[in-house]
């Protein structure tokens, strides 16, 4: 009996990885054209932070004031997507604004992207600081 039992949670791990998997997978893909207000948010990463910069977008860094104390894109506003004046922060900025976010890694700047693209501005996902930087945005440490 305790060979089938621990099969059993075997094959509940398997089945609760693969569950898993398939949730990362469909988060993370999306549509890599352009975004205006009320469509989808470009797809994060370089290529979205590379034609962000060809625009001269604003940028917004939604990561922590402590986050972005270390290091941030060159004039990046802060707005921490954290904050609970978050929604209150991206209703101020003008609408007829392009802006592109970044957070650490991509994942707040995901649904930055999203909550700002639903308040009807036009915002592209630039994923992390690192894409960012990869794109040709200058930084700044300290």
């Amino acid at each position: 009996m305790n060979q089938i039992t621990a099969f059993r949670g075997v094959i509940r791990l398997f089945l609760l990885a693969l569950a898993g998997f398939a949730l990362v997978v469909a988060g993370c893909s999306s549509d890599d054209e352009s975004s205006g207000a009320g469509s989808d948010v470009p797809s994060p990463g370089v290529p979205a932070a590379e034609q962000a910069l060809a625009q001269d977008r604003t940028v917004i860094d939604v990561r922590t004031p402590q986050e972005y104390a270390v290091a941030h894109v060159t004039d990046a506003d802060l707005i921490d997507v954290q904050d609970p004046t978050f929604a209150e922060r991206i209703a101020e900025l003008d609408p007829s604004g392009e802006y592109v976010v970044y957070c650490r890694s991509g994942n707040r700047s995901a649904i930055a992207a999203q909550s700002m693209s639903e308040a009807g501005l036009d915002v592209w996902d630039g994923g992390g600081l690192t894409d960012m930087e990869a794109a040709g945005w200058p930084s700044t440490s300290g």
